[in-house]
């Protein structure tokens, strides 16, 4: 009897060890499941994708006529990629400066805003697929003679967004820089003559050169080396990134993205 009792004994023990063990492994396989990427289904949630841009940064994001609709390069190609992913473009217009600190604080799910890809960012963040290819230019008024390269930039003042990738060509090239909020305030700078120059976007230039023919600048110098911009996403929201990185190339297939760069550039910039 002592025999059969202790035979029971361990196989309830037994049968508990095993009961014990396979409810860690099953409570183990929680807490990743719901601590995974969920940034896809989290826009499918709510029904909307929340994008941050400037609205003051034409053509790319900017208001018709000065304060009608925000509308731009950027915020059609963003509204483009919600509509594929199904589900509303929200826009949240910040200024440049803030731009990344307010996506790492989750105030939205993506930054479309011509944000050029570098090294430095692609250690915080993840980009998508490229939607945009250009250059960067040195613009001058239109009578200085002084800045023919960008190595000419040394100990000339500019006038750049200091989290802008303009401004570390800048600053790579020598020169002073002199913090602004964007490009019209660039521009007006260089105008009147209290800076030199400014480093920006060839495709900017061309639009502001196309608006105001009258503006007294010039490109003086370009850059060697092309620039992609692409949607910015905090890390580890690859499962958004994907599926924003599909849009795209469904976009480019169906012919939306040259369509839309035509209407601003009158060319397919996007690839």
């Amino acid at each position: 009897m002592n025999s059969l009792r202790t035979r029971r004994t361990v196989l309830a023990a037994t049968l508990a060890s095993v009961a014990l063990a396979l409810s860690a492994c099953g409570g183990g396989s929680t807490p990743a499941q719901s601590g995974g990427d969920t940034s896809l289904s989290d826009v499918k949630s709510k029904g909307e994708l929340v994008i941050a841009t400037e609205g003051t940064y034409r053509p790319f994001t900017f208001h018709a006529e000065g304060a009608g609709d925000l509308t731009g390069f950027d915020v059609e190609i963003a509204r483009a990629v919600a509509d594929k992913l199904g589900v509303k473009a929200t826009f949240q217009e910040t200024q440049f400066d803030g731009i990344f600190a307010g996506l790492e604080a989750k105030r939205f799910d993506t930054i479309a805003n011509q944000i050029s890809i570098n090294d430095e960012r692609k250690a915080k963040y993840e980009f998508s697929t490229p939607y945009t290819v250009s250059t960067g230019v040195v613009v001058t008024k239109s009578d200085n003679t002084s800045i023919n390269s960008f190595a000419d930039l040394k100990g000339k003042t500019t006038a750049q967004s200091l989290t802008s990738n303009f401004y570390k060509m800048a600053v790579e090239a020598g020169a002073n820089v002199q913090a602004v909020e964007g490009w019209a305030q660039s521009a007006t700078l260089v105008q009147q003559g209290r800076v030199d120059a400014t480093v920006n976007d060839k495709l900017t230039y061309l639009d502001y050169a196309k608006t105001t023919p009258d503006s007294g600048l010039k490109v003086a110098a370009e850059a060697p080396d092309k620039t992609e911009s692409a949607f910015v996403f905090r890390k580890g929201s690859t499962e958004l990134s994907t599926a924003v990185n599909k849009a795209l190339a469904d976009l480019q297939t169906d012919g939306t993205l040259a369509k839309i760069s035509t209407k601003y550039f009158g060319a397919d910039v996007t690839k």
